[in-house]
């Protein structure tokens, strides 16, 4: 499997993709024979298979005149997705409101809670789940050191 250089590929594209109005979420290589490179985009609005399109069209030039990557290769563009990982204090926050599955340390141990964020600040945050046995909601407090993982999460 070829290794690409991921920073320079995101230093030349961010600017860019960050002129147009978007995020660059995520840059990674995937694929079975690591010949993909998959681009996520992000802003405050949904993403649309119409904004992806847009920076496919702008991101391929760029990186097939860079000589970045050698030979050939797959391009794929998308948005973080449904149920996307929320990396820093911020997301958090910009999600506030919305149903979230966080991973804490509760001591030794970790702890999975489902539910409604309803507070962010700079001491944690709180997730409304349901409490045991159809019993009324119970809000958890969460120090940000305690937080291990988070992500939003679908209500099927």
């Amino acid at each position: 499997m070829p290794t690409w250089p991921i920073p320079s590929i995101r230093e030349l594209l961010e600017p860019t993709v960050n002129h147009m109005g978007y995020e660059l979420y995520s840059l990674d290589q995937s694929g079975h024979a690591g010949r993909t490179l998959r681009i996520s985009i992000d802003h405050a609005e949904p993403i649309t298979i119409e904004d992806c399109e847009r920076v496919s069209r702008v991101a391929g030039p760029l990186i097939d005149h860079s000589n970045l990557i050698d030979g050939p290769y797959d391009l794929e563009v998308s948005s973080p997705g449904a149920e996307r990982p929320l990396r820093n204090h911020g997301e958090y926050g910009r999600f506030n409101g919305k149903r979230v599955n966080v991973r804490y340390r509760t001591g030794e141990s970790e702890t999975v809670v489902e539910g409604q964020l309803v507070a962010v600040d700079e001491a944690g945050i709180a997730v409304q789940a349901l409490g045991a046995r159809g019993r009324a909601p119970v809000i958890v407090h969460i120090a940000w050191d305690d937080v291990v993982a988070g992500r939003l999460a679908v209500a099927i």
